[in-house]
């Protein structure tokens, strides 16, 4: 197929997903796989390296007007279409889009596979979006908003920021966007260890998500055994 256009239409819309379906591994591993997105879209087992091509070849012409379209037919449209958002450089233009995206999915995977370009002439815009995205009432609006916060922890910048941030999930009951706020938490413990010991120390997080950041922290390579021992005493009973 001709992944490289100078418009997209709702014909080739339907050609894209029959040339997605060539690539399924089978009805089997399509339950499958949609039994661990949990998503009540169609999932067709495509992998997830082929997946990845298509983005960048469609990419290379005018993936816009393919977004605009907003196909939704199943799961690998929606992957796709996630990730031509992430290519756009102009960043009002893709918080546009990003903001549609973010309304309509409704599983980890199609919030985790996104792949933001954040550097230092737009670290503070995409701040202020994440800030905005954790105040909203859907679940993966929340948990793209904390994605976004997650790839910011390397910047120490934005460390105690993000600190501030975690205290305000603690009475979050959603499990999704639990489980990226102990992701966080373990990358934080990675990243800036001593400042998120004094963190550990004094913080309002809820039990879920200090033992499940710390079970994370335990099983990474990139913790000490020190360490991994030492945080045992921050575990919640």
């Amino acid at each position: 197929m001709n992944l490289i256009k100078d418009i997209w239409n709702k014909g080739d819309v339907e050609t894209l997903n029959s040339y997605l379906l060539s690539f399924s591994k089978g009805k089997e591993k399509g339950e499958w796989e949609k039994r661990i997105v949990n998503t009540s879209l169609p999932c067709i087992a495509v992998p997830s390296q082929i997946v990845t091509n298509i983005i960048k070849k469609i990419a290379k012409g005018n993936y816009i007007s393919l977004i605009e379209l907003f196909p939704w037919q199943n799961h690998s449209m929606t992957v796709i279409i996630g990730g031509l958002i992430c290519k756009i450089k102009d960043f009002n233009m893709f918080k546009k889009y990003l903001n549609i995206y973010a309304n309509k999915i409704d599983n980890w995977a199609s919030c985790d596979t996104l792949k933001f370009k954040i550097n230092k002439n737009n670290q503070k815009e995409f701040f202020n979006l994440a800030e905005e995205y954790i105040k909203s009432e859907k679940p993966f609006v929340r948990r793209v908003g904390l994605l976004i916060i997650f790839k910011m922890i390397g910047d120490s910048e934005y460390i105690d920021k993000i600190f501030k941030i975690l205290n305000l999930f603690y009475n979050e009951k959603e499990y999704y966007v639990n489980m990226m706020l102990s992701w966080i938490l373990c990358e934080c413990f990675i990243k800036h260890r001593d400042k998120t010991i004094e963190f550990l120390k004094n913080n309002n997080l809820n039990k879920f998500v200090i033992n499940k950041g710390i079970s994370k922290c335990r099983d990474s390579f990139r913790v000490s055994c020190e360490d991994k021992e030492m945080l045992k005493r921050y575990k919640e009973k």
